[in-house]
């Protein structure tokens, strides 16, 4: 007679018990809010009761919350149980986990927690166990990006691929988009204190009145002045941002996964499964490209916020990020063929058309001098339609695909051939005359599709046929 073993149960887990410390930490911006009210109200001893009053409630409610939350690590999935106010089980299916991230602010750095946050694609949701230790935090990540698979030889180690170099810091302001990011925030804090003014009954129609009388007297010297400060500003500050947000930003590959780590006072890990990853993307604008600047990022299928989660590389030497790009997926084909001159013609025209027909409107209406800015910008976009034909570009080798296309956001693409799910090839009234074509490539991964515009139109239908023979031959004419 044979006894079978049962398997042993599976045992539910809590939360790091420090979680309520790092909640009540994140209150205590709050909490210096009421007091402060308490103060302006009350005086000295409303304040404390204010405060004592947010810090007990905060506690109270953050140990409630770990007292009633507890999660389950089984073979297929991950169980998430909540009972506060209500019961509910939230199940992960491990097999449609597309990312396990893992960061940790700098309160809980100091007590050596982090936040697992599971992204399980549309279909499987999300999850986030805030906070565990940090030890329980990777073997979280290592255990729920594993497969069931044979016995064999142990996983290589962390191996580095590739990171930032503090100087590629400078290469912020190129970027535009951290230049008003400063700005930004501070426009969010000033919004904040003056609605929090406003109901403390701290602003006053007079008070505005002789603000904005105090500003429009401003000497010249001291306007001028402001402006030079501001323009000096801003690339001080996007660098400074861009620090903060990837610092120390470093890409490594370990458990069949690829972590890019990153940032200085919140510390960021995502983990990309290697085997999801089915291209990657090089993207850079005119004021990066002389510089030889580009930014790399992975296309995975099912990722969610891919523009951040996905990327691999924020600023960096083309020559890097194409190193980076060859270890992450493979060498990227070249060099790309150039398309038709025809496709020249297209790409200047649609640049002109939308500012030359806005100037013309302006004319007939009666408007010269909206017509005569219509007519600059119709100038001015000249030089851009034919940088967007000489960035035109594609090319293919045994596994990989490459697409190239824009001026002012340039983006190529590196997709492997078994990501290819389909061919789309679009023709307008105008490029059939020019025996011209886009040819799109279907992929379940970033953006879905991927266009290779204005190629000649037998040129897409052999680069199609050469990538997916089975697909395209037969339904092509003898």
């Amino acid at each position: 007679m044979t006894v079978r073993q049962s398997a042993p149960p599976v045992r539910a887990r809590r939360l790091h018990p420090l979680t309520f410390v790092v909640g009540a930490v994140k209150e205590l911006v709050a909490l210096l809010g009421a007091g402060a009210t308490g103060l302006l109200v009350g005086g000295l001893s409303t304040a404390f009761f204010f405060t004592l009053g947010g810090l007990a409630f905060g506690l109270l409610f953050h140990m409630a919350t770990w007292a009633t939350f507890s999660y389950t690590l089984h073979g297929d999935r991950i169980e998430l149980r909540r009972s506060l106010l209500r019961r509910s089980v939230k199940t992960i299916p491990r097999d449609r986990i597309r990312g396990v991230d893992v960061s940790s602010s700098l309160a809980h750095r100091l007590l050596g927690l982090a936040i697992v946050h599971i992204d399980a694609g549309a279909d499987g949701g999300e999850g986030e166990l805030n906070a565990v230790s940090r030890q329980d935090a990777d073997r979280l990540r290592r255990d729920l990006l594993s497969r069931a698979a044979a016995p064999g030889p142990a996983a290589p180690p962390r191996r580095t691929l590739g990171g930032m170099r503090p100087r590629w810091y400078l290469y912020a302001p190129l970027s535009g988009a951290y230049l008003l990011t400063p700005f930004a925030l501070a426009g969010s804090a000033l919004g904040t204190l003056y609605n929090l003014s406003d109901d403390l009954g701290l602003i006053t129609r007079e008070r505005m009145a002789r603000l904005g009388h105090d500003v429009v007297g401003l000497p010249t010297a001291v306007v001028i002045a402001l402006a030079v400060v501001t323009l000096v500003a801003m690339p001080v500050m996007s660098v400074i941002v861009f620090t903060l947000f990837h610092w120390d930003f470093t890409v490594y590959a370990r458990d069949g996964s690829i972590v890019a780590e990153r940032g200085l006072v919140t510390r960021r890990s995502v983990a990309l499964e290697r085997r999801r990853i089915r291209g990657v993307e090089l993207s850079d604008n005119p004021f990066e490209r002389p510089a030889g600047v580009t930014r790399l990022g992975a296309l995975v299928t099912g990722l969610g916020d891919a523009a951040q989660r996905g990327r691999l590389l924020p600023a960096a030497p083309r020559r890097v990020a194409e190193e980076l790009a060859a270890r992450v997926l493979g060498p990227i084909p070249g060099p790309l063929l150039p398309h038709p001159r025809a496709a020249r013609g297209r790409r200047v025209v649609r640049a002109v058309a939308p500012p030359a027909g806005l100037a013309a409107l302006a004319l007939l209406a009666g408007q010269p001098w909206v017509a005569g800015a219509g007519a600059a910008a119709a100038l001015l976009a000249v030089p851009v339609g034919l940088d967007r034909y000489r960035q035109l570009g594609h090319a293919t080798d045994a596994a990989r695909l490459t697409l190239r296309s824009g001026s002012l956001r340039r983006r190529q693409v590196v997709i492997e051939h078994r990501a290819v799910v389909g061919w789309r090839i679009r023709q307008t009234l105008f490029q059939r005359r020019l025996r011209l074509a886009t040819l799109v490539a279907a992929v379940g991964a970033g953006d879905g599709g991927y266009p290779a515009i204005d190629m000649a139109e037998p040129d897409a239908v052999a680069f199609a046929a050469g990538i997916t023979p089975d697909w395209v031959v037969p339904f092509l004419e003898d």
